[in-house]
């Protein structure tokens, strides 16, 4: 196998040259294990890990190899690498990490397309589908939206279920998939574009794992059956892994996501409600929230039926959060300053003392 196959081009070409890192061999990331990490390389897969400078001058968890990226190792004749320097990322999928003050989480690197999979048959959330759309407006990746289990409803509901949805969100394709019948497999399989890569988001139980099987004609990842109990999908995937297609697309697998909070820095709430956006330049005031201000021209089209009013809601939510967030960022590096600068003043008193 080699770099093209894997999605290697002429810009990680030509980044490699500008780093200084002909002397390293280049791998691609397809699993990471708590720190530990599988990369793709001309001779093979390889165990690695980073360097203890890599590790030391990470300023936050952007800043370590995810899934997808392209990193510049050194191999050892055991088969064991070490990771010194990741290549520049043309996107990145992130969004706010679990439990962590301030902190993003990468979901995946170096993204061309998403695929936003979720089941017809139960948790049907097109407010959850607008969060992914924005994620990838704002990581400047490609959406496509797949329905799956639609063998689950008759023909009547999956044709209500996709004009509702193209209603409410606009020009982003649409697929309806049955992984039972193979219905609109042959469809979403031309779009799978050779040495491109496509990252897998949904919840846990819509159906990842097995689309990933189906398209990769092999069992990649575990599959499980639906809790009776619960109606909800057991969680099976419990890492990302990337995985390279028989028609040479790159795919990417991620556990399914409880919690989808945003990290809008480039424009994806933009792009996300655009209806809403083009409406708020209209408003009387510059400085209009859309909640209750006079001459609101994004509450007067709620009204009059030219904007969803689910969708509305849901911007007003996720502008909120975009806001929070925002806030625990600026705190969180107003903190780490004034770290710093205590750590400054102890190493100076330190020397004088001496």
């Amino acid at each position: 196998m080699n770099l093209i196959d894997l999605g290697y081009n002429d810009q990680f070409a030509k980044s490699r040259v500008e780093n200084n890192l002909i002397g390293y061999e280049i791998g691609r990331v397809i699993a990471e294990h708590k720190e530990r990490y599988i990369v793709w390389t001309e001779k093979g897969e390889l165990e690695s890990e980073i360097t203890g400078n890599l590790r030391f001058t990470a300023k936050s968890r952007e800043d370590f190899p995810a899934v997808g990226d392209w990193v510049a190792l050194s191999v050892f004749d055991s088969g064991f690498s070490i990771i010194h320097k990741i290549l520049p990322r043309y996107s990145m999928l992130s969004r706010q990490s679990v439990g962590s003050f301030g902190e993003v989480q990468v979901i995946a690197a170096n993204i061309d397309f998403a695929l936003l999979v979720q089941a017809v048959d139960r948790d049907l959330n097109f407010n959850r589908i607008e969060r992914y759309l924005t994620i990838c407006h704002s990581s400047k990746v490609d959406p496509i939206i797949v329905f799956t289990k639609i063998d689950l409803i008759d023909i009547q509901k999956k044709t209500e279920i996709i004009e509702s949805l193209k209603q409410r969100i606009k020009n982003i394709p649409v697929f309806a998939i049955s992984s039972e019948t193979g219905e609109g497999y042959p469809q979403l399989k031309q779009v799978l574009e050779k040495g491109k890569t496509f990252c897998l988001l949904g919840s846990s139980g819509v159906g990842k794992s097995t689309l990933l099987n189906n398209l990769s004609g092999k069992t990649v990842m575990k599959t499980d059956s639906i809790s009776q109990s619960t109606g909800k999908g057991r969680h099976v995937t419990s890492h990302r892994e990337l995985t390279l297609l028989e028609n040479g697309a790159i795919l990417i697998d991620n556990p399914g996501m409880k919690e989808v909070g945003i990290v809008d820095e480039a424009g994806g709430l933009e792009s996300t409600f655009e209806v809403i956006y083009n409406k708020a330049d209209m408003c009387q005031f510059k400085d209009c929230k859309h909640l209750n201000e006079k001459g609101c021209a994004v509450i007067k089209a709620v009204y009059d039926g030219e904007i969803d009013s689910k969708s509305y809601e849901n911007f007003l939510k996720m502008e909120r959060e975009k806001s929070h967030f925002e806030s625990s960022v600026f705190e969180k590096r107003k903190k780490d300053k004034q770290f710093g600068k205590m750590v400054k003043k102890y190493k100076k008193d330190m020397g004088q003392e001496r």
